[in-house]
């Protein structure tokens, strides 16, 4: 098993752009339709800064994200990179070292928003993919998934969406959306030889 966080940031990259379209009208029904933007933009402006020098990959998708990218995900996302930057930095576990970061991303993500799973956001998606991590990176994959899939079915209690109601219901959170994709890059690079479905 190979863990390369450049690989990983690369595929997550690629898999925003595949999905823009359809995250985008995922957030058009809970939110203001900016979340596949977001993360795109956010992403490309991350492969641009580590393609500079003097970054890690993860470390370049932090402070992306907390100081560029806006939104409600924007500087969420944030934490979660720069707490995986900070425990892969060093790590000679980087697989391990990516399951503690997102544990401590999850911890960070829920004092600042205080969002519990049910709330329908993307703790949904990271809370199940940090439980199942120890069982390998596409375990963390299917239960990010899953998460996600699950949101679907849940009426939201926090964020931009739980102005909207029922119209929100019916359709996955984008934000957990996007958590799915990135353990799917992850598992990826990882365990390529585990295919773990797309959700967009």
């Amino acid at each position: 098993m190979t863990f390369d966080q450049e690989a990983v940031l690369r595929a997550y990259a690629r898999s925003a752009e595949d999905g823009h379209t359809a995250l985008t009208e995922l957030d058009q029904r809970s939110g203001d339709g900016d979340f596949g933007d977001n993360l795109r933009g956010g992403l490309r402006a991350a492969v641009a800064r580590f393609d500079e020098g003097g970054t890690s990959a993860f470390g370049a998708l932090g402070s992306v994200f907390l100081d560029e990218v806006g939104g409600t995900s924007g500087p969420l996302l944030g934490l979660l990179f720069s707490e995986i930057a900070r425990a892969l930095d060093g790590s000679d576990d980087p697989v391990a070292a990516f399951a503690d970061g997102a544990r401590a991303g999850l911890e960070a993500i829920q004092r600042v928003g205080e969002a519990q799973v049910g709330d329908r956001t993307l703790v949904d998606a990271l809370s199940p993919a940090v439980d199942a991590a120890p069982s390998g990176l596409a375990a963390a994959a299917r239960a990010a998934s899953d998460g996600a899939r699950h949101t679907a079915e849940l009426r939201a209690r926090m964020g931009r969406a739980s102005y909207v109601g029922e119209r929100a219901v019916g359709e996955p959170d984008p934000g957990a959306v996007g958590i799915a994709m990135l353990f799917r890059s992850a598992a990826a690079v990882a365990e390529p030889d585990v295919d773990v479905p797309a959700l967009v």
